[in-house]
C-alpha cells in the first residue's frame, strides 16, 4: 500500500502526538482525514480536536459509527484490538486496518528521509535535526512525536522538498519497515523489550539504511557499530567549545552532536549549523518551563522511563534548588521490569530535602498483570529516608503540591502518555499564589 492523493484514512486515537502529525502529513499531500480519540469523547483537551478540526480531521465518536465503506484505511496507533469499536466495524466491513508506523514508513520510504532512532532522545533529536535544516534553507517535512517549539509547538512541519525527517519507535518493531537515507541511532536501553531484542532490532534498522550516524558513546550503539564501519559516528568528544544551546543539560549537548553529524554528512555549513543549534528551543514536555511565579518554576516533563529521568533530574539539579517531583508510571509490566532501576534513579537523584510523589499506575485497560502498585516504589524510597508520598489520585498530588511549594522550588510533572499531566503542569502553575510570574507555555 502506497499513500496517495485521494485515499480515505480514519485514525483511531488521532489525537496521540505521532497520530495526530501523520494525520496533517496525509491531508498535506491530498488525503482525506476522519479520526476518534476517547479524549476527544471524554471532553478533555478541546484545543486539541478543535486544531486538528481546523486541519482538515473530520471528527467522530469512538463508537464503531465513523467506520463505513467509504474508508479506505483505519490507522491504529499499535495492537489492533477487536473490543475497540473502530476497529470492530473496519473488521466486519471488511476495512484494511494499517498501524501508524507501517503507513508512516509508506510516505518516508518513497522520499529523501532521515530517521530518528533509539531509547531515549528520539523526539529532541528529530526536532533539533529539522530546526537546523529549516534554518539551512534544506525546507524539510518533519514527523514528530512531540510538539516543537520552534515550530508553534506543532508536531508536523509541511516542507518545500522532498526531504524528510522522522522519529521512529522501536517499541512494536515497527521501526524496521524503514529504509532511510539517513538513520540515527541515539542510544540503546532496555524499555519496551529485551536488550537481546532491541540490539536484534536496531541492526536489521541500521543495515536498511544508505548512512547510520551512530552514537558511540552509548555502549550499546558502540558494541554493534563494529557491524556497520562506514558508519558517521559522533561522541561528546568532539562537542565544539563555540556551540552554545538554549536547551540545558549533557543529553541535549549529546543530541546536538546527532544533530551537527547528521547536518554535515548532508555537506550543509558549519558555521550555519551551530548559529542554528544555538537558536532551538527544546521539544513540548521535554524539560519545558511552563513558568516562573513567586521564584518558582514549574516544569512539564516527558521522562518515563530510567534513563530519561536520570537526564531530567540531573539537569534540574543543577540548578541547586529544592525539588518537587510527580512521577507517574505508564503500564504495569513496564514498572514491574523497571523497579529497581526506578528506585536506582529516583533515590540518586533527588534528596531528603525534596519531596517525590507516585498516584496509581497508569492503566489503559486489556489483560495484563497488576503485580506491581506504585506504593512498592514509594515504600522502598521512604525506607531510604527521602520524602516519598504515595496518593493514588493526581488531583490530590496537585493540591498537596500547591500547599507545600515555596519560594526558590522547582515542580516538575513527569510521566508519558497521559496528556492530564501537561495540563496539571500548567494548572498548578496557574494556581501558585499570586505574584510576579513569567508564563513560558
Amino acid at each position: 500500500m502506497k499513500p496517495s492523493n485521494g485515499k480515505t484514512y480514519f485514525f483511531c486515537g488521532v489525537g496521540g502526538s505521532g497520530m495526530s502529525a501523520l494525520a496533517k502529513i496525509l491531508i498535506s499531500r491530498g488525503g482525506v482525514v476522519h479520526g476518534s480519540d476517547r479524549n476527544y469523547d471524554a471532553g478533555r483537551f478541546p484545543d486539541l480536536y478543535d486544531a486538528l478540526v481546523k486541519n482538515g480531521v473530520t471528527m467522530h465518536p469512538q463508537d464503531g459509527t465513523g467506520i463505513t465503506c467509504k474508508i479506505d484505511y483505519l490507522v491504529v496507533s499499535s495492537a489492533v484490538e477487536s473490543s475497540i469499536p473502530d476497529v470492530a466495524a473496519a473488521q466486519k466491513l471488511g476495512v484494511p486496518i494499517i498501524k501508524r508506523a507501517e503507513l508512516l514508513a509508506e510516505i518516508c520510504n518513497a522520499d529523501k528521509t532521515i530517521t530518528v532512532g533509539g531509547t531515549n532522545g528520539k523526539s529532541t533529536v528529530t526536532a533539533m535535526i529539522g530546526h537546523v535544516l529549516h534554518e539551512c534553507g534544506q525546507g524539510p517535512t518533519i514527523i514528530n512525536g512531540g510538539g516543537m517549539l520552534n515550530f508553534n509547538r506543532d508536531n508536523a512541519v509541511i516542507g518545500q522538498s522532498d526531504c524528510i525527517v522522522a522519529e521512529t519507535d522501536e517499541s512494536d518493531g515497527t521501526i524496521t519497515n524503514f529504509h532511510a537515507d539517513i538513520a540515527v541511532l541515539t542510544n540503546i536501553s532496555e524499555d519496551h523489550k529485551s536488550m537481546d531484542e532491541l540490539l536484534d532490532i536496531f541492526r536489521l534498522y541500521l543495515s536498511q539504511a544508505k548512512t547510520c550516524v551512530l552514537n558511540v558513546d552509548c555502549p550499546n550503539v558502540r558494541f554493534i557499530s563494529k557491524d556497520y564501519p562506514d558508519a558517521v559516528t559522533y561522541s561528546m568528544d568532539d562537542y565544539p567549545d563555540d556551540l552554545r544551546l538554549l536547551v540545558p543539560g549533557a543529553h541535549n549537548k549529546s543530541n546536538a552532536m546527532a544533530a551537527m553529524a547528521v547536518a554535515m554528512s548532508l555537506g550543509l555549513d558549519d558555521a550555519q549549523i551551530k548559529k542554528a543549534l544555538a537558536s532551538f528551543r527544546g521539544v513540548v514536555s521535554r524539560l519545558e518551563v511552563v513558568g516562573h511565579k513567586n521564584d518558582i518554576m514549574v516544569i512539564d516533563d516527558f521522562g518515563h522511563n530510567p534513563d530519561k529521568i536520570a537526564a531530567s533530574l540531573k539537569t534540574l539539579k543543577e540548578e541547586g534548588r529544592r525539588l518537587i517531583v510527580m512521577y507517574q508510571p505508564h503500564g504495569f509490566k513496564p514498572t514491574s521490569d523497571q523497579k529497581d532501576a526506578l528506585i536506582k534513579v529516583f533515590s540518586t537523584y533527588l534528596d531528603v530535602s525534596d519531596l517525590f510523589y507516585m498516584p496509581d499506575i497508569l492503566y489503559f485497560g486489556g489483560t495484563v498483570d497488576k503485580d506491581i502498585s506504585s506504593a512498592d516504589i514509594i515504600d522502598v524510597l521512604k525506607n531510604k529516608g527521602m520524602n516519598a508520598i504515595y496518593t493514588p489520585n493526581k488531583d490530590d498530588i496537585q493540591t498537596d503540591i500547591l500547599s507545600n511549594a515555596k519560594s526558590g522550588d522547582i515542580i516538575c510533572i513527569m510521566g508519558a502518555r497521559d496528556d492530564s499531566l501537561r495540563q496539571m503542569a500548567r494548572d498548578i502553575f496557574e494556581n501558585l499564589p499570586a505574584g510576579q510570574s513569567f508564563c513560558t507555555a
